[in-house]
């Protein structure tokens, strides 16, 4: 186990630290997921976005994740981060093509709508097998070179294409999707990166919503919600969902904790974990996110929920 961290104190707040991968810098064990306050959740004003910004950074959880394809996401995180740039680390994805020229854009564009000059973490926003991974990581050394990107990042690789893209440069993380409900990951991913030194920060631990207990079968979601479209939330596929879901609550509440703090403590308890990725969509929900971390479960504690999840996956 690589794994390193420490408390620390940050504006008069207890907050947890991890090293992103062997040799990387120390990053809030608790990451703001960007993707909501773009509008991939649905449509929020600007000014509760910038709020819920500013709420995530003064709890501590001062990692903050975008993407060239979240909608607005990092326009609005622009002008969160104005006089505040210091106080981050700052993570966005590459989300279209792996041609040079497109990343050679999209870079510049995610600058200007950030407001910086650099990023902290550029990410792979998934595998584009039609371009060579060597070419794509020489694109990503040279961004790198040039002060523009400062550490290099993966999203949704398999296993053996971790092991390829790290031949050609070095990955400091991996974001895969992984949590109670989807713990594929744990089989070779997880793994891969443990023996890589590569820092995971792990995206949708809270399952979209559906670990905090808020949804229900039948739910409607707006149709600005991208999750009104996904395969679990479908009433069929939530039916059989919910009966481990109501469990997993009830076990959470047993211990005086709510069901989204048993899914970020869940998902930080495994060794290769560095982070993981919540959004949230108000400043309440930020803070309430932030202040997940400060939960160890014990050996014990996982072994019972083990017994709770036994053998199930979701299937997408």
């Amino acid at each position: 186990m690589y794994r390193a961290g420490g408390i620390i104190f940050f504006r008069g707040r207890i907050v947890e630290r991890r090293q992103l991968g062997t040799n990387g810098p120390m990053v809030s064990a608790v990451c703001l997921g960007a993707w909501p306050l773009g509008g991939g959740m649905g449509e929020i004003p600007d000014d509760q976005a910038i709020a819920t910004i500013h709420a995530s950074i003064e709890a501590g959880a001062t990692f903050i994740d975008t993407a060239e394809g979240y909608r607005t996401s990092e326009s609005v995180l622009g002008k969160a981060l104005r006089g505040k740039r210091q106080d981050v680390f700052l993570a966005t994805k590459l989300t279209g093509d792996h041609t040079l020229e497109h990343m050679n854009s999209a870079i510049e564009n995610s600058l200007a709508g950030l407001g910086t000059d650099y990023v902290d973490l550029y990410q792979l926003h998934s595998p584009r097998p039609e371009t060579p991974i060597k070419q794509t990581m020489e694109g990503l050394l040279a961004l790198k070179e040039a002060g523009k990107i400062r550490h290099i990042g993966v999203s949704n690789f398999t296993a053996d294409q971790h092991r390829e893209a790290a031949q050609y440069g070095l990955i400091s993380s991996s974001q895969p999707r992984y949590n109670m409900l989807y713990r594929y990951p744990e089989a070779d991913v997880l793994p891969a990166c443990l023996d890589l030194g590569i820092g995971v920060i792990a995206h949708s631990p809270l399952a979209k919503g559906m670990l905090t207990g808020k949804y229900r079968p039948g739910h409607r979601f707006d149709a600005g919600d991208e999750r009104s479209g996904m395969a679990a939330f479908q009433d069929d596929a939530f039916s059989r969902i919910m009966p481990i879901v109501t469990q997993l609550l009830g076990w959470a509440g047993d211990h005086g904790r709510s069901g989204g703090d048993l899914a970020v403590a869940w998902t930080l308890a495994h060794p290769s974990m560095a982070s993981c990725i919540v959004g949230a969509k108000t400043p309440e929900q930020a803070i309430q996110n932030a202040a997940s971390a400060d939960w160890s479960l014990s050996e014990s504690d996982m072994a019972e929920l083990a017994e709770i999840l036994r053998d199930f996956n979701l299937d997408a």
